[in-house]
């Protein structure tokens, strides 16, 4: 099995790492947040392991993409010295899937990882999206209203798919930033604007306006239904 590590203490990560190569499964480690998410768009993992080793800011970029993520079942444990109830409940309402508090027994981080890749085997990826006419397609990466298709960028294709699965929700800068461009925001944000900007063009159906993506400049973005005048 294939595990993403992103544990910035090196001795928990020595400890992980001999547990998992005992257990014969293939391990990559991460230094930082941005790398850990540009892998795991572009390589697929069995499993995540992540460590919080404190108490996350609200605008933590694993929370946010703990919430966010979309046709990715691929199950993610939360480890953590902070015995704190509120923050299991934060990781694992966020998306998480497991919450151990470190220091743990080899034997039973082994046995909670096989518990959820045995759970999570027969789960599929989302495919596609339907949300008011409007359906996107993974596997052909397309989009459509109706019986019309919407040629999108690569891109623009992913931002859509982002924006569809979460309606009404705000979306960060930071958050497109580091899922589509796999980059910090200071990197992505001077082009985030204009992709929206064409996207917002390529939604409109002819004269028809059916949704919209609403800028909020101290939350990001979010896609709407257009109110009928």
């Amino acid at each position: 099995m294939k595990i993403a590590c992103y544990i910035r203490n090196s001795t928990v990560s020595d400890t992980v790492k001999t547990v998992l190569s005992r257990a014969n499964h293939e391990t990559s480690h991460f230094d930082n947040e941005a790398a850990l998410l540009r892998s795991v768009r572009r390589s697929r993992f069995d499993l995540i392991l992540i460590d919080m080793g404190a108490e996350p800011r609200d605008d933590n970029s694993i929370l946010s993409w703990l919430n966010l993520r979309t046709g990715d079942n691929t199950p993610v444990i939360i480890l953590s010295p902070l015995r704190s109830p509120e923050l299991a409940a934060l990781t694992l309402n966020s998306g998480a899937d497991d919450f151990v508090n470190r220091p743990f027994e080899a034997v039973e981080l082994m046995a909670r990882i096989n518990a959820l890749l045995r759970r999570c085997a027969p789960l599929q990826a989302r495919r596609s999206i339907s949300f008011a006419g409007y359906t996107l397609d993974r596997d052909s990466a397309s989009c459509t209203f109706g019986d019309q298709a919407i040629e999108l960028t690569p891109r623009e294709f992913s931002m859509a798919w982002l924006f569809f699965s979460s309606p009404g929700i705000y979306i960060s800068r930071e958050t497109i930033g580091a899922v589509i461009w796999s980059a910090d925001s200071e990197v992505a944000g001077r082009t985030i604007e204009q992709h929206v900007y064409k996207l917002r063009k390529k939604l409109q159906v002819g004269e028809e306006k059916v949704v919209m993506i609403r800028t909020a400049y101290s939350q990001g973005y979010r896609l709407e239904l257009c109110t009928p005048e």
